[in-house]
């Protein structure tokens, strides 16, 4: 070669093994060079030539040329050896790597043909070489994150890809092995994802760290570098991050996450796994993150004589787990790593077993989503993640969930609003799944969705308020003890239909059920029907005939009988639906439990084609529910659109049939009390002529929710095997209540858990009103609080409050009604006020409790919507031990304490909801008789428990992110006092929370102008003048702004309005915006 004979490469080589490096990469440069190339190989050829393949040209030369034979393998190219160069610092080819490419061998010749290939690890580059001249794919990607490995692998391919006279090497396609491989210095898959390159296959021999070094990897890592330190990053030395780091298998564990990131949805990765660990764990490393793992190959090789085993001795003594080793190669009972510890250094040999499996995505692209979503972030979840399932049916199930949830959580700030009864997507589901499947024609105004069965039953009694209703035994568990212990069968009075309900138990069977509902005629009928029954319709349609003939109301529940499958058993009751209307005095009730993967996840839909109950309905599961989880209704969600997702669109569509029109104020057989209930009260808005609303009626916030709440919800769904002690949040409650209220707790307090505190709230109602008493609430507060009270036919009392201070109950006015009323219930919301924003300071609240105590009444402090105080600091806080231990002896013997409270606001996690009363003892006994209620699921508990251990332990991330939400609070409620200030109202300044009021001061009693309601055919007739009252002051405000609001009628305050303003961001800049120009509506 020009420029250095053979004998001086030599004696640089001879000087030191960088001295050696140095010559190599001088004849590297050369290589790469075309005009000197030829040489260049030729002067390789020479060297060999002169030190042959002896080993111990490495301890003289410091590099070793040795011919690696391929004979015995056939493939697209009879290549029979390759010639490969090594170098001290990096990994010289042994059993391992050869037993890899073995493995590789059991594959057919189409497995690499025409692929983008990597190899982790490369090396030398022999294998990536060897698979190129072999299987001939379109491009192979040697990586390795040692410099030197890299320049090595590059001389190995001109060795191979030239022959010894410097001239290229063919295959029958044309190609030479420079047109197949190239090699590049990459951390794992770094270089294929910075390059944004697509693999079909993945290969690698990766080594296991036995002990991994925490430290290994803080070097730079540079090709200048020692020849120990770069022969230590083929061992990659450094904790990986990942729960296998334990058993030395970390680095492959990342490696197989970057794999999914960076391979096709049909890729397949290949790697190298040593026994060690034992099978079941290194299968399981795959398994876990959603892979399908075959095992190719398997053999047995020597442990190293210099390997150091004694960290896995240690593993061994600390856990339950026991490593694999054998005595020899011969042995076949496996030993764990202490006995082989012993006969290693008793002069023993001991060998491990090396498999090579091959491993796919089950379902790749729902599963490269949830990597996604965890390498965005949320990296701390990986060690959670378990996607192993013995049964496929599981897996087909909680993947794709898992992945809608993922991209939920990846591309959302915030949960949107829903409406309570049901969301429009998981409406629309329902309605598709029907019609698609089953050729019912309905659509998604006929579907309201309840958290529960149970909780759908319960609130149709409550809805019609039938004194004699017959209920399906098998549905009368979560009914009230004393629906079901009633013996007023008989109407005696109209007042009595009023108020008592009386249940009587059925056989699950129609023929007894018919029997019993023509003898006892009731009012309202709930059952199911048995098995061979449903088979066909003649049993559902002699119930239709018997109830409609009676005037009883018939609700059927099928949800044993409905299947979420693409191939759904024959339904006779479904059958009937395709071809004839469900008459109006009938409805279906299907309870979704069925689905494979958690068991105690439940959500419920009602379906009526008459208009009017599907109303009334909505408005009842807004007042007794608050809403249904949308996390329960995604899950199922996605099961429906599983099954509707490979359909094409409306292929048979079903014939459309209208739904009977009814005004829902005047349906028959609704209670009067409760039909006036539900026309006065205020509810949510769900749509206005198809113009985008914006909520600011509603308590929920739709700030950013911060990164660990998504981390917790995630993990909650991904977690298998969750104990019961990590859903068992009584411990955290009792913590959470002390810390932030100073709330006594004892052995005989009562701890009960929903979904909604609405829905404790009803509870604790009704057992206000089974004990006779007097609901006390203040004017000023939560409107759905006051309207449920009344739906539940409480005996319902208003305290009376002033703007001079703020709405807030003071002891004068507290004491002249509890003085005035038999049995007082007083239900204060603190310490933050909703919806005024108020606070209650501890002496306040001193004053008031002392108040209840001396006039023995039961107290429900409503913490719901406290926790976003501004001042948080100075505002005191509440220590509520002290008070009632000072209370003590100047209390009537009926005075009690309740704390209700949901922990949504708190943590701002939106959708995230679990609410929980700590009950009072003297109350727990009477709760009990109210079952009914939707319990928080496992995920839930798992996700608010982590959450409420990170705020105890003060922990940064999400303590900032609510520290910044809340000054974003206070900053908007200055915003938004000073815009309304100036457009003519009078507000009432919050010092927390997410809501204030205002008064219109410059609009009551003006005639103002008001855009009429789109007609028939969309258009709009003009507008007209109407004096403004706070009877339409809402409907006003939204037809000219878009924005929902709260009037009089909900705050219980006349002409105060409520204001939400935990909007988006450009939610709140746009309300902003049009309430600035509602002036406009003044006529004048």
């Amino acid at each position: 070669m020009a420029g250095i004979s053979v004998d001086e490469f030599l004696n640089r080589c001879q000087q030191s093994g960088d001295g050696a490096y140095g010559a190599i990469r001088s004849v590297l440069e050369r290589l790469e060079d075309p005009k000197t190339r030829t040489e260049a190989r030729i002067f390789l050829s020479d060297i060999y030539k002169r030190v042959g393949s002896s080993e111990k040209c490495l301890e003289t030369y410091h590099f070793h040329i040795q011919d690696i034979f391929l004979d015995q393998y056939e493939g697209y190219d009879c290549r029979k050896k390759l010639t490969m160069m090594v170098i001290p610092s990096i990994f010289i080819p042994e059993d391992w790597s050869f037993t890899f490419y073995e493995g590789l061998n059991r594959h057919p010749n189409t497995i690499f043909k025409d692929k983008t290939v990597a190899e982790l690890g490369c090396g030398n580059g022999w294998i990536s070489i060897a698979l190129a001249a072999k299987w001939l794919p379109s491009k192979v990607y040697g990586l390795d994150i040692n410099p030197r490995a890299v320049k090595v692998s590059w001389i190995n391919l001109y060795l191979n890809a030239l022959d010894e006279n410097g001239q290229p090497v063919y295959d029958y396609e044309k190609k030479t092995l420079l047109d197949r491989v190239e090699f590049y210095e990459s951390d794992l898959l770094g270089y294929c994802r910075d390059n944004k390159i697509q693999l079909d296959r993945i290969v690698g021999c990766i080594p296991q760290i036995l002990n991994p070094n925490p430290d290994a990897m803080s070097k730079m890592i540079t090709e200048n570098a020692s020849e120990d330190f770069l022969h230590s990053l083929s061992n990659y030395c450094a904790l990986q991050g990942f729960v296998e780091d334990q058993f030395g298998l970390g680095l492959i564990a990342r490696a197989v996450e970057e794999g999914i990131a960076v391979s096709k949805p049909t890729g397949i990765m290949i790697f190298n796994m040593g026994g060690r660990p034992g099978q079941a764990v290194c299968r399981h490393l795959f398994e876990r993150r959603g892979i399908r793992v075959t095992q190719l190959w398997q053999t047995k090789i020597l442990q190293a004589a210099d390997t150091d085993i004694s960290a896995l001795v240690e593993i061994e003594r600390n856990s339950p787990h026991r490593f694999e080793f054998f005595m020899g190669l011969s042995g076949d009972q496996p030993i764990c790593a202490r006995t082989a510890w012993a006969y290693g250094n008793a002069g023993g040999r001991i060998s491990h077993a090396l498999s090579v499996f091959s491993c796919q995505l089950r379902q790749p692209n729902q599963v490269k989503m949830i990597f996604d979503f965890l390498k965005n972030g949320f990296e701390e979840i990986s060690s959670s993640l378990d996607l192993s399932f013995e049964d496929e049916a599981v897996a087909d199930e909680k993947i794709p969930f898992l992945a809608y949830l993922a991209n939920v959580l990846k591309t959302s700030s915030y949960f949107p609003f829903e409406p309570p009864a049901g969301s429009k997507r998981f409406c629309s589901l329902i309605s598709g799944f029907m019609r698609t499947y089953h050729r019912i024609p309905i659509n998604q105004d006929n579907i309201v969705v309840f958290p529960s069965r149970a909780v759908a039953i319960e609130s149709a009694l409550r809805l019609l308020s039938p004194q004699l209703a017959i209920v399906d035994e098998h549905l009368t568990r979560q009914l009230p003890r004393s629906w079901l212990t009633s013996l007023t069968i008989k109407n005696t009075s109209p007042e009595a239909s009023e108020d008592q309900l009386t249940v009587i138990e059925a056989p699950h069977q129609s023929d007894l059920m018919i029997e019993l509902i023509k003898k006892l005629k009731p009012q309202v009928v709930v059952t199911g029907m048995a098995q061979f029954e449903v088979i066909t319709s003649s049993s559902f349609v002699h119930l239709l005939d018997v109830t409609r003939e009676i005037g009883s109301r018939l609700f059927l529940d099928i949800s044993d009988h409905f299947e979420l499958s693409s191939l759904p058993a024959s339904n006779g009751v479904l059958k009937y639906l395709a071809e004839n209307p469900l008459p109006s005095h009938a409805a279906i009730v299907c309870g979704l439990v069925k689905n494979k993967v958690y068991s105690d996840l439940e959500v419920a839909f009602i379906i009526s084609e008459e208009n009017g109950i599907c109303e009334a309905f909505s408005k009842t599961v807004e007042v007794l529910e608050g809403h249904t989880a949308i996390i329960s209704q995604s899950y199922y969600g996605c099961l429906f659109h599983e099954l509707l997702a490979f359909q094409l669109t409306d292929r048979h569509p079903p014939a459309e049939r209208g739904s009977e029109k009814t005004n829902s104020g005047e349906i028959v057989g609704f209670s009067s009390s409760v039909v006036s209930v539900l026309k006065d009260a205020e509810l949510s808005v769900t749509e206005m002529e198809n113009a985008p609303l914006i909520h600011m009626d509603v308590d929920q916030s739709f700030l950013p929710i911060p990164r660990s709440v998504k981390a917790a919800i995630f993990e909650s769904f991904v977690r298998q095997n969750i104990s019961e002690a990590e859903v068992d949040v009584t411990p955290s409650i009792k913590q959470f209540v002390h810390s932030n209220y100073g709330f006594p707790t004892g052995s005989s307090t009562g701890f009960i858990y929903a979904d909604c505190s609405q829905a404790l709230f009803n509870k604790l109602v009704l057992c206000c009103a089974q004990e006779g008493g007097t609901f006390c609430l203040p004017a000023g507060s939560n409107g759905i609080h006051v309207a449920s009270a009344k739906f539940l036919k409480a005996n319902v009392v208003k305290i009376p409050t002033e703007s001079n201070d703020g709405f807030k109950v003071t002891e004068t006015t507290l004491t002249k009604v509890l003085e005035t009323v038999k049995k007082p219930w007083v239900c204060i919301s603190g310490p933050t006020v909703n919806p005024t924003g108020m606070i209650y300071s501890n002496e306040e609240m001193e004053v008031l409790l002392s108040a209840c105590a001396k006039l023995g009444a039961r107290v429900i402090i409503d913490t719901s919507f406290s926790g976003l105080e501004y001042k948080s600091a100075s505002w005191g806080g509440w220590n509520l031990e002290k008070i009632l231990s000072k209370l003590h002896s100047i209390s009537h013997p009926s005075f009690s304490v309740s704390l209700l409270g949901c922990l949504s606001l708190n943590l701002l996690s939106g959708v995230l909801k679990l609410s929980y009363v700590v009950l009072d003892h003297s109350l727990v006994d009477a709760f009990y008789t109210l079952p009914g209620l939707s319990k928080p699921h496992s995920t839930v508990k798992y996700a608010i428990k982590k959450l409420l251990a990170l705020e105890e332990e003060k922990a940064g991330e999400l303590l900032n992110a609510i520290e910044e939400n809340v000054k974003t609070l206070e900053i908007r409620s200055k915003r938004l006092k000073e815009v309304l200030e100036s457009t003519g109202w009078e507000v009432i300044m919050p010092s927390a929370g997410i809501s204030l009021m205002a008064k219109p001061t410059a609009y009551i009693n003006k005639t103002v102008k008001v855009k009429n309601h789109s007609d028939d055919q969309g258009e709009l007739p003009g507008e007209q003048e109407v004096k403004l009252m706070d009877s339409n002051i809402r409907d006003t405000f939204l037809r000219h702004t878009g924005i929902c609001i709260n009037s009089g009628a909900w705050t219980g305050v006349p002409d105060y309005c409520r204001f939400s303003f935990a909007l988006e961001d450009s939610e709140f800049e746009k309300a902003i915006g049009s309430i600035s120009q509602f002036k406009s509506v003044l006529s004048g």
